[in-house]
């Protein structure tokens, strides 16, 4: 019997009208643009949710999605389902190298950030938290080099999931290849587990990063702090043009005056009214 209920759930259709309904509902929520080309990855990743909460057709999801009570629980689990959660430790390497060699001696000089007060770093986009984690190993690195220098990192996410992911700080053994081979020793302890290889965050690395939920759409992100560096990178390419600006916007607000932006190799401001400049490949500081 089970599997003839598993197997209606999975012929459900995702209709045209319910597409544009969830799509309507995903970009109005948290900023993800969901074109029609989007329609079979949408169906085929809102399965599992029909199946989890027993319903038969995408006409009876809608249903419940838009029921008020079970709009805001039931739009964190759409997320999960539809986000792209592509990441990797060093991911475009070049940043980490700019962000030793040039921002943060430029930040210490500046503004003091490291010395006098701690080097704030938001990973804005963080996902299952390879960027933050690479992030702290690059800092430690510097503070060898530098006494005194000190920082926080503050990772947020939109899927519940992966901030879970992060914050448990596990990782398949294949996944740390990237990582050099003196941090790996450093940083990362082995599992004990020989048929299951996996590795871990070491607890005073783990300990510099605080981790959190935070939707781009929000009208206020909460921080207390000022910001020397954002991370974000591989995220607005997920908006459109006017989404881009007013979340760049932001940036600038929650950005000291000196801070550094980040964004992905895919990213350009090129052609967008916000009041950034570019000072090297993908890296940008507040417009003077």
């Amino acid at each position: 019997m089970q599997a003839e209920t598993d197997e209606r759930y999975v012929m459900a259709v995702l209709s045209d009208k319910e597409f544009r309904r969830l799509s309507e509902f995903v970009q109005t929520e948290v900023g993800i643009k969901m074109p029609p080309v989007k329609k079979t990855m949408l169906e085929a990743r809102l399965q599992r949710r029909l199946r989890t909460l027993g319903l038969r057709s995408f006409v009876e999801y809608c249903e419940y999605v838009f029921n008020s009570s079970n709009a805001e629980t039931e739009l964190v689990h759409m997320i999960d389902a539809v986000t792209t959660n592509k990441t990797d430790f060093f991911r475009e390497p070049n940043h980490f190298d700019y962000l030793a060699k040039h921002a943060i001696p430029t930040l210490i000089n500046s503004t003091g950030a490291g010395i006098r007060r701690p080097l704030m770093i938001w990973s804005a986009g963080c996902s299952t938290g390879e960027e933050p984690y690479t992030l702290t190993m690059v800092l430690s690195e510097f503070a060898e080099k530098v006494p005194g220098f000190n920082f926080m990192i503050i990772a947020t996410d939109i899927s519940t999931k992966v901030l879970d992911k992060a914050k448990e700080a596990i990782y398949e053994a294949d996944k740390i290849e990237p990582v050099p081979m003196a941090m790996r020793k450093k940083y990362l302890l082995k599992g004990k587990d020989k048929t299951k290889p996996l590795v871990r965050i070491v607890p005073e690395l783990r300990s510099a990063v605080r981790f959190r939920r935070l939707n781009f759409m929000d009208d206020d992100f909460g921080f207390r702090e000022t910001m020397d560096v954002i991370f974000c990178r591989n995220v607005v390419i997920y908006f459109d043009k006017p989404t881009q600006e007013r979340l760049l916007r932001k940036f600038a607000k929650y950005l000291d005056p000196s801070g550094y932006l980040f964004m992905g190799h895919s990213e350009t401001l090129g052609g967008l009214n916000v009041p950034f400049t570019q000072v090297a490949p993908t890296v940008y500081r507040v417009r003077k």
